[in-house]
């Protein structure tokens, strides 16, 4: 096991690092930028080094910086939660290169998936189902007309790198296929520095259903059931739910296993995330994310397997905490994540947390980093914290979420709270009934505005 952990992050995912690494007997490191001196995490760590002013790119994205911080203090490995520099290969190599251990999976996996053409070849060869598109990249000319055509329009048009609906653009017909093309390169290339972009069917009314795995990296794998992430904002997850409203335990156990069964063959090491559109009975893979998810106490709740804990076992080559006949699902579980933003404009809040309560009671949840006193800063995401909540059923489940909605104060900032107590009393999320487009048509509709 690890002597000493670097967590290369902030907020409520070092801080739910932080009390994974506590948990294990292991000292943490927190590193902060001038901006987050205060930040709870800093506050709770064994150690802490500032490594920069307040740009990511001059703090938590300096390598270098982070580098000094592991020499400093003595760590042994770094842990980079989500975001930052979770899912860069370059930077596994480099603590490799320095004897330091990346509790994440293996570069080359890291590279393979970060690069969705990569990688939809590649869940292709492991037996993956993929949605109907492109072989690779393609670029404007007769040839991509034809691509389209025997796709079927509309059609999708993707950036190969990067996320976040960031080079996305939808081509309905024919007519608007150059344009989307060419906004979507040109837009992938501002945000990542690389323009390739990828054609796929466009799915009408799709879930976004995503598996859990864990490997050890040397052969064994695991599922864990599947996530729920359908209501979404401009391809931003925004409340997710575990199991699915959808899904069959048959269906569950067969997607389940094929994502399985592509870990054990790849010997991935550490979790990850396939994810999925779900339409008419059929999975179809978009992406693999190879991190820790903001939506991973959906899981934990479910399941009762501490992800995090498992994550820093198998990367000091620990075994799996168990076998697949000894995951199961137990009860339902319900995310919110909670923004300081407005609540109909989304416009980002920043400021002091003037008052704090979170709610309690049996099967409630809060990761959160802020208290009362704590002032968000304007210059990262505006994430406040992540309602979870768990109950037997699903409707029990949502009858405790409303309560712990009706309780939760944050005051100081605007946040998405009435949303999200507009949504836990709207019929068709009751029901539901609801695809990757129903947010933003709701939202679309000013529904909101009564909550």
């Amino acid at each position: 096991m690890f002597d000493k952990i670097l967590i290369a992050n902030r907020g409520e995912i070092a801080l739910r690092i932080l009390r994974a690494c506590k948990e294990l007997g292991i000292a943490t490191v927190a590193v902060h930028s001038t901006a987050d001196a205060n930040a709870m995490h800093v506050r709770l760590a064994d150690e802490s080094v500032c490594i920069g002013p307040p740009p990511a790119k001059d703090s938590y994205l300096n390598i270098p910086a982070l580098l000094a911080a592991c020499e400093i203090t003595g760590a042994d490995a770094v842990h980079p939660g989500y975001g930052f520099l979770s899912e860069n290969a370059r930077f596994a190599e480099i603590l490799a290169d320095h004897n330091l251990h990346f509790i994440g999976p293996k570069a080359e996996h890291i590279r393979t998936m970060g690069d969705k053409i990569e990688a939809k070849k590649t869940a292709k060869r492991l037996g993956i189902p993929v949605v109907p598109g492109s072989d690779g990249g393609v670029t404007p000319g007769e040839d991509v007309m034809s691509i389209a055509k025997q796709i079927g329009f509309p059609v999708l048009v993707k950036a190969a790198a990067g996320g976040g609906g960031r080079g996305m653009k939808v081509a309905p017909t024919e007519a608007d296929l150059m344009l989307a093309l060419s906004t979507a390169s040109n837009e992938a290339k501002a945000a990542f520095g690389d323009g390739a972009v990828y054609l796929e069917k466009y799915l009408g009314k799709p879930r976004h259903i995503e598996i859990q795995i864990l490997g050890d990296g040397r052969g064994g794998a695991i599922h864990l059931g599947e996530r729920d992430c359908s209501l979404q904002r401009r391809h931003q997850k925004v409340w997710e739910e575990g199991p699915s409203p959808i899904l069959s335990p048959q269906a569950r156990a067969r997607i389940g296993e094929v994502c399985a069964n592509a870990m054990r063959e790849m010997q991935y090491l550490g979790v990850g995330t396939i994810e999925f559109l779900y339409e008419d009975g059929e999975f179809y893979f978009i992406e693999m994310n190879t991190r820790i998810q903001v939506e991973h106490p959906i899981t934990e709740m479910i399941t009762g397997i501490d992800l995090v804990l498992e994550q820093i076992r198998v990367a000091a080559g620990g075994d799996l905490p168990c076998l697949q006949d000894g995951i199961s699902i137990n009860g339902h579980a319900i995310e919110c994540r909670i923004n300081a933003e407005n609540p109909v404009t989304f416009r980002p809040s920043p400021g002091k947390i003037l008052q704090y309560h979170p709610p309690g009671g049996l099967g409630v949840r809060i990761d959160s980093a802020v208290y009362q006193g704590y002032t968000i800063p304007p210059y990262y995401d505006s994430l406040v914290g992540k309602l979870i909540v768990h109950g037997k059923t699903r409707g029990e489940c949502l009858m405790r979420l409303r309560r712990a909605l009706d309780e939760i104060v944050v005051d100081g900032v605007e946040t998405t709270l009435p949303l999200f107590r507009a949504l836990a009393r709207e019929p068709s999320i009751i029901d539901g009934d609801y695809h990757i487009h129903w947010l933003e048509q709701y939202l679309a509709r000013g529904d909101q505005k009564t909550a």
